[in-house]
């Protein structure tokens, strides 16, 4: 049926681009000059400056309104982006165009989970940063607009104890979800398999009922065999050595992070210890969640018997109860949808990276869920979100 007017998008995955002085702002006087600044290079491209590092913007994270046609991974300028990328009252403008009530954001300076932090020299300063990102999101960008924008947060990965401590304080000012790497492997962090070095973020995410978001590519990882060896498994999508290795074929195979995510973390144990938690996938689709959870169980079936694993916790069953992933566009998931469980579907909108349908965004997600009965869509695009992350305004 079609989408019904009163069915208010709630769009868990989206981006934020940060303002110029988000930084200079928030951190203390004698850290402002290392702290992460936009400074014009040679060719006047806006880029950031951070502890005398440079990082420029990429293209595609800043494409919504533009063609297909003339997207690029060209750094890019503030002009070059339509306002709603970076200041708040104009991205409520671009959501009451694309049909879409609210939206959560996550980072594009520091990375999905602030990879950039985690691998900075200074970790006192890289504490500071994501504090101040953490503020900024919470008392500006959400405060604009509280009822639109669902407030997301950064943790200090190397460092579980401050992460746990982080957690609780953003808890408090009305954090919705934390962004966590989708492998911390990657990264030189111990893996979700370990068994005591992630207890206290575990512990604390618990304790608030705040959800791990684990967002594709925000453990570094770029999907794509063609990328094996290369440096560019450690920078952001579509940056290689290798002319032919093509930013395409991760695009099309990032739901591959997701289901790697996901085995790891149901087969760890860590659900066992902590029934609690909640994870949502962003940006990994949904249409793969049926093969994968056919497939844990499988193997879980033949090999549990000789591996640490649950004897009696069925991979299926521990997704239904833990897991919740998204769609811009998939209609193979939205027709299995009762394999995946329909109370575990979110919707995402990706405004405004290169994935996004704005500013038709609506009109695509109604498309999808035209064979949808009334009551299962509203879940999908609205009361699923509401339920997960306690956003009731």
């Amino acid at each position: 049926m079609p989408l019904q007017d009163d069915m208010k998008i709630i769009s868990i995955d989206d981006h934020v681009i940060e303002h110029p002085r988000v930084w200079l702002d928030r951190l203390p006087a004698a850290l402002q000059d290392r702290g992460p600044r936009i400074i014009e290079d040679e060719q006047g491209h806006h880029v950031w400056k951070y502890d005398g590092d440079l990082y420029p913007q990429i293209g595609l994270n800043a494409v919504a309104g533009k063609d297909p046609k003339d997207f690029g991974m060209e750094p890019v300028r503030y002009d070059d982006m339509i306002p709603g990328c970076y200041d708040p009252a104009e991205r409520v403008k671009d959501m009451d165009i694309d049909g879409v009530q609210a939206e959560m954001c996550y980072p594009s300076f520091p990375g999905f989970a602030g990879g950039v932090f985690q691998r900075a020299r200074d970790k006192d300063l890289a504490y500071a940063c994501i504090r101040a990102w953490n503020d900024w999101q919470l008392d500006e960008w959400c405060a604009q607009a509280p009822a639109r924008f669902l407030p997301l947060s950064l943790v200090p990965t190397w460092d579980p104890r401050a992460t746990a401590e982080e957690i609780r304080r953003v808890a408090a000012k009305g954090s919705k979800i934390i962004s966590f790497p989708d492998g911390p492997v990657p990264l030189g962090l111990p893996s979700f398999h370990h068994k005591t070095h992630w207890e206290p973020v575990w512990d604390a995410c618990e304790e608030t009922g705040l959800p791990l978001g684990l967002h594709f590519g925000s453990g570094s990882f770029v999907p794509g065999f063609s990328f094996i060896g290369s440096t560019s498994t450690s920078r952001p999508m579509g940056e290689s050595d290798d002319e032919h290795v093509p930013s395409l074929v991760a695009t099309a195979v990032f739901a591959t992070n997701s289901m790697w995510s996901t085995a790891d973390i149901v087969l760890s144990g860590m659900l066992q210890r902590h029934p609690g938690l909640k994870i949502v996938l962003a940006e990994g689709g949904i249409g793969w969640i049926p093969y994968q959870i056919e497939r844990m169980d499988y193997s879980w079936g033949r090999h549990r018997w000789y591996q640490e694993v649950s004897k009696t916790d069925r991979p299926s069953d521990l997704f239904k109860k833990h897991f919740w992933g998204c769609f811009v566009e998939d209609y193979h998931g939205i027709a299995n949808r009762h394999t995946i469980g329909v109370e575990n579907i979110l919707v995402e909108v990706d405004y405004p990276h290169s994935d996004s349908n704005w500013p038709n965004s609506r009109k695509q997600i109604a498309e999808n869920l035209a064979d949808v009965p009334d009551d299962e869509a509203r879940m999908i695009v609205e009361t699923n979100a509401r339920k997960l992350l306690n956003f009731w305004l």
